[in-house]
């Protein structure tokens, strides 16, 4: 058989089954291909598979020895580069020192308080001196039992005394005003929002190639201002009223929402007041 064809011959085989071997399958498959094709046959394994002639030649050595590799790893003990770790015992401590800042006694670490990337720590971490990548810092923040969360709200302050108290006060006024028909409501500010043409989540059918565009970043116009949403919530009716307003989240805006809330709904709702 032609030498190109052989080698076109192996690459469809390794191909073919590449996705189901592990690193020392690889080696070991490669070895015994090469080994069945005589001489040249170790070059002409490394062509078609793109594994270098040594990882082939170690392979042949494991089938000639099993004992040179144990069956639960994939390489022999001390085989490979050095960790990152091993050449720089420091570096677990000093990704630990910036992640935990607060705890390590150290107020002017950089990444206090801002969002701590693996790639703005692996940047921290070579203005120190260590030679370490991004996806390192990942794999070592993994191994020491720290995984990306988000913040859980679980601390409270400290309870008043009164505090039980006051909501069974208003629950139960609530209940009286509802015996007697008289209207309840709770009224709620909700998240304020900048005005202008900003970008804001959910999709609109336009034409292809064509998407509206809108400012790179939501700074509030100083001449727009901000909308302020102000609810009024008819606890009764399961009913509400938004007013939008660009005031000031002020008693008075408070009084015209539920101002507007009673002539465009509540009226209706409540005849006899």
């Amino acid at each position: 058989m032609p030498e190109a064809n052989i080698v076109r011959w192996i690459r469809e085989k390794f191909i073919a089954i590449v996705g189901d071997l592990d690193e020392r399958g690889r080696r070991r498959w490669a070895a015994a291909e090469a080994r069945s094709l005589g001489r040249g046959g170790i070059a002409a394994v490394a062509e078609a598979t793109g594994l270098s002639d040594r990882t082939i030649r170690n392979g042949i050595q494991e089938l000639d020895d099993p004992s040179a590799a144990s069956a639960d790893r994939q390489r022999r003990p001390g085989a490979g580069r050095p960790s990152c770790e091993s050449l720089q015992p420091e570096l677990i401590y000093a990704i630990e020192s910036l992640v935990e800042a607060e705890t390590r006694g150290d107020p002017m670490v950089p990444l206090r308080w801002i969002c701590q990337g693996t790639r703005q720590l692996a940047k921290e971490l070579r203005q120190q001196g260590f030679q370490v990548s991004s996806t390192k810092v990942g794999q070592l923040l993994r191994s020491q039992g720290y995984r990306l969360q988000v913040n859980r709200k679980k601390i409270e302050g400290k309870q008043h005394p009164d505090r039980d108290a006051q909501f069974r006060h208003i629950a139960s006024r609530v209940k009286a005003f509802q015996k007697t028909s008289q209207p309840v409501i709770s009224v709620d500010t909700k998240k304020k929002e900048p005005l202008g043409n900003m970008k804001n989540s959910g999709k609109r059918y336009r034409m292809k190639g064509a998407p509206r565009k809108v400012t790179t970043h939501d700074i509030p116009d100083k001449e727009l201002g901000k909308a302020v949403p102000y609810g009024v919530y008819d606890i009764t009716h399961n009913e509400a009223g938004v007013s939008v307003g660009i005031s000031h989240d002020t008693a008075e805006f408070a009084v015209a929402a539920i101002r507007r809330w009673w002539s465009r709904m509540g009226r209706k709702r409540y005849r006899q007041f």
